[in-house]
């Protein structure tokens, strides 16, 4: 292996993404050959690199899980009162990591990846990937308040609109919703702002892969061909 940069590296053997790397390495927990890391230095693989003392083995093989997140279970690696954790709820044997969450209250897809670059590329805002979710709320939707919510909403708490979305009614009080950004509790704000309490969100398709028949707490390694489209989507090569 080339030299290539710290973080990168540690985003590669699917520890966390390049951003959060940085901040590992910011706080002085990394470790390059017995010597406390610094930002921006590079690394091979004759190097021996540690993580709060633990070791690191050279990146595996890629691999992407669909999981069905449970409602309950929470996307953190690092809160120890956050209860049911994702990373200890699904038992695999390669160390994966969420490439965008879920919010403990609602349930569905969540790819699940040792790969840090594919994590990076899914979580960039500017690449607009898609997202779909069935939202229900607490009474009927009326046409104005789908026109707005399809329109962009104005998230007051978070200064900003929202993108346009597509949205399709498939029952009184039920709607999909497909979205290409990624604010946090984007569609409960959404839904508050128009006037809705939601009641249940599952989210059945991240890019082009899809949840299916996957029940809550099951995951499904991809196929070559699902991942190959995956790393295309994102810009990425699949070697």
């Amino acid at each position: 292996m080339a030299e290539i940069r710290l973080n990168k590296y540690l985003a590669s053997c699917g520890i966390c993404s390049r951003r959060d790397a940085d901040k590992l390495i910011e706080q002085g927990v990394v470790t390059v050959n017995g010597t406390v890391a610094q930002m921006g230095c590079k690394v091979t693989e004759s190097d021996e690199i540690a993580v709060k003392g633990k070791k690191l083995s050279s990146p595996d093989k890629k691999v992407v899980l669909a999981y069905y997140k449970p409602v309950g279970v929470t996307c953190t690696e690092r809160d120890a009162h956050a209860g049911k954790l994702v990373t200890q709820e699904l038992h695999y044997p390669v160390r994966v990591t969420y490439a965008g969450r879920l919010d403990k209250d609602s349930e569905g897809l969540l790819l699940m990846t040792n790969d840090g670059d594919l994590i990076n590329a899914m979580m960039r805002g500017a690449n607009g990937h898609e997202k779909e979710y069935i939202v229900k709320v607490t009474k009927e939707w009326t046409p104005e308040a789908l026109t707005h919510m399809r329109q962009g909403v104005r998230l007051e708490e978070l200064d900003l609109v929202t993108r346009p979305c597509r949205i399709e009614q498939t029952g009184p009080k039920t709607i999909c919703m497909i979205l290409t950004q990624g604010v946090n509790r984007q569609i409960r704000r959404m839904c508050g702002a128009v006037g809705y309490e939601v009641t249940s969100l599952k989210r059945t398709r991240v890019i082009d892969v899809k949840l299916a028949n996957l029940k809550p707490g099951e995951y499904r390694e991809l196929s070559r061909d699902e991942m190959q489209s995956l790393y295309a989507k994102c810009g990425l090569r699949l070697s």
